[in-house]
C-alpha cells in the first residue's frame, strides 16, 4: 500500500495519517510505503506526478522488495484521499494504475458546494477554470476501469463533508466498480 497523508495540499500530516499505521500494517504482512509528495505551489500536476512516479517505482522494484506487482494499491486520508482518488481516476498507464484504492474521509470534489476549500485553493489556485475544477472533481472522472475502492468516513466530519465520499461511491457503483462505503455517525475528521 502506498499511503498519501493529508494536509490540504499545504502540508503533510506524515505522522498520524502516515507513519503511525506502519507498524500495524507491517504486522499484518502488508508492505506500507508513506508517500512524501510535493505540494502543488501553483502547479496542480505535481502531486499526481509524484504519485504516478511512486507507483512506477514500486512496480519496478516489486520483485526485489518481494511485492506482488498485481496487488499494489493507493491509500489516502483527507486531501491525501483526493490524491489517491486522483491517481485512481487519472492514471496514465497500466504501470501507474493502482490495483485498489482505500480512502479515509477523502476530499473528492472541487465543487464549491461541498469541497474542502483549503485543498481546492492549494491545489488549483484561487480562481481555477471550470475545466480544471471538473478535471479534479474525481466523482466526475470515474469509469469502468477505475480500481475497486474501500471508503470510510464520519457523518460528523466538520472539515470534509461526507458527500465527498458518498458521491464518489455512487459514481463507482454507477460504473460497476466494486466498492465498499463505511459511514460512521461520529468520528470527526
Amino acid at each position: 500500500i502506498i499511503m498519501c497523508p493529508g494536509g490540504g495540499y499545504g502540508w503533510l500530516a506524515m505522522d498520524h495519517e502516515g507513519h503511525a499505521m506502519a507498524d500495524w500494517m507491517n504486522g499484518l504482512g502488508i508492505t506500507y510505503i508513506v508517500l512524501k509528495y510535493r505540494m502543488p505551489v501553483g502547479n496542480h500536476e505535481i502531486p499526481l506526478s509524484d504519485a504516478e512516479q511512486t507507483m512506477r517505482l514500486v512496480r519496478e522494484k516489486a520483485s526485489e522488495w518481494n511485492i506482488n506487482p498485481r496487488q499494489i494499491g493507493i491509500m489516502g486520508a483527507s486531501a491525501g484521499g483526493h490524491l489517491a482518488s486522483t491517481l485512481a481516476t487519472h492514471y496514465s498507464s497500466k504501470k501507474t494504475r493502482p490495483d485498489f484504492q482505500i480512502l479515509f474521509y477523502p476530499v473528492i470534489t472541487m465543487d464549491d458546494s461541498y469541497t474542502h476549500g483549503g485543498s481546492k485553493a492549494n491545489l488549483l489556485g484561487e480562481n481555477p477554470s471550470k475545466e480544471l475544477v471538473e478535471k479534479y472533481s474525481n466523482e466526475l472522472q470515474v469509469t469502468a476501469d477505475t480500481p475497486k475502492a474501500f471508503i470510510f468516513l464520519s457523518s460528523d466530519d466538520g472539515a470534509v463533508p461526507a458527500a465527498n465520499g458518498v458521491n464518489y461511491y455512487m459514481a463507482l457503483v454507477r460504473n460497476n466498480v466494486s466498492a465498499s462505503l463505511h459511514a460512521y455517525p461520529i468520528g470527526g475528521h
